[in-house]
């Protein structure tokens, strides 16, 4: 197979086992690097799973931080299969936690829950998607590239979620740069709280009813890219521009509709983390995880079964880590973060280094089973 032939891998494979042995190469340089600084490998990485996966506790707090990575992971896929590069899920996260956010602090205290949780909802994907916008027509209509602009939007974002903490929305007499508790109404319940009314016991942990939000999202993602006619245009926009021209489709209109759902769905993050967790709006409270949504993206090749596994082992390395660095005091927070790195890299910048063996491979495979067959 020469450098210039297309790849020609099957979509489960580009699905499923590319990202596998992308891992597992991962896996493999992190392990010659744990057992550099003196550790042993499969005790790192037992310890690992272990924290992640050995405990109802465990499971909860890995199926918390997945979430989060959901949200922003669904993001960036659905611009990217509009043919853009969404960085902004930062910025977008930020502007939907402020918009559920003052949602909670002018109407908690005269809606009953059930109302004011889905207007939470509802401003914050609003909010999302209207910080979305402007990007998104700066590409559509000026041409101005959505990498630079949505990146510029984080910092702005930033500036402004700062600002009003400081001087509109922070409690008199308080320091730290917090606004004033959501009233219990605007508390999203836990996952604890919700299998206790069914009388099914559960520790009590950050993990509360967003990841239902984010199943939902994923449904509707997949949905609306490969059942609906309208996410065909997206698809097709994101392929083909041209051909997609020709064909009656309009790219302005499809920019704006893959930002805004793009938009959209980060600003559901501050559902999970501020009604679900610190009820309160916070400054710093995103802390990357619009960045860690571009890896899961990738790592999921763009797909939503792919981003809710690639979530999953986002979330696995944040509970895991944390888990590892108390049983192992050596194995600090950076190592945890290197391991993330190599991820990264090999699933992200290295991701077709593996494609062409494997499409080689696959396409050996082939022919060699009618050979046997004849054979037989």
């Amino acid at each position: 197979m020469s450098a210039h032939q297309p790849l020609d891998l099957p979509r489960w494979a580009d699905l499923v086992v590319l990202p596998l042995v992308n891992l597992a190469m991962a896996l493999a340089v992190a392990g010659v690097v744990v057992a550099g600084i003196g550790m042993d490998p499969l005790q790192v990485i037992s310890l690992l799973v272990q924290g992640a996966f050995g405990s109802r506790a465990g499971v909860s707090y890995t199926l918390y931080y997945a979430t989060t990575f959901v949200f922003t992971g669904l993001a960036v896929a659905v611009a990217f299969h509009g043919g853009l590069f969404n960085i902004g899920g930062e910025g977008q996260a930020m502007m939907g936690g402020l918009g559920s956010a003052l949602v909670a602090l002018a109407l908690g205290d005269r809606l009953p829950a059930a109302l004011l949780l889905p207007l939470m909802v509802l401003a914050g994907t609003a909010a999302g998607a209207a910080w979305a916008a402007v990007p998104a027509a700066l590409q559509a209509w000026r041409g101005s590239h959505v990498v630079i602009t949505t990146i510029m939007a984080n910092f702005i974002a930033s500036a402004v979620l700062s600002y009003l903490l400081v001087n509109q929305l922070k409690e008199p007499g308080n320091m730290a740069v917090e606004s004033r508790a959501f009233p219990e109404a605007a508390h999203m319940p836990s996952v604890h709280q919700a299998l206790g009314w069914l009388g099914i016991d559960w520790p009590s942990t950050p993990l509360n009813l967003s990841v239902l939000l984010a199943a939902a999202a994923v449904v509707g993602v997949w949905i609306y890219l490969w059942k609906l006619r309208s996410g065909y245009e997206l698809r097709a926009v994101g392929h083909a521009p041209d051909a997609a021209h020709y064909a009656g489709i309009r790219p302005r209109r499809q920019i704006m509709a893959s930002m805004l759902c793009a938009g959209a769905l980060a600003g559901l993050v501050g559902m999970n983390e501020l009604a679900g967790v610190q009820h309160r709006l916070l400054l710093d409270y995103v802390v990357g995880a619009g960045f860690t949504g571009i890896a899961v993206s990738l790592i999921g090749r763009n797909h939503p079964v792919g981003i809710v596994l690639a979530s999953l082992l986002f979330g696995a390395l944040y509970q895991g880590g944390a888990e590892l660095a108390f049983e192992i005091p050596a194995f600090s927070r950076d190592m945890v973060a290197t391991l993330q790195g190599l991820i990264v890299l090999f699933s992200g910048a290295l991701a077709m280094v593996a494609a062409p063996g494997l499409a080689r491979l696959l396409a050996w495979s082939r022919r060699a089973r009618p050979a046997g067959a004849a054979h037989g």
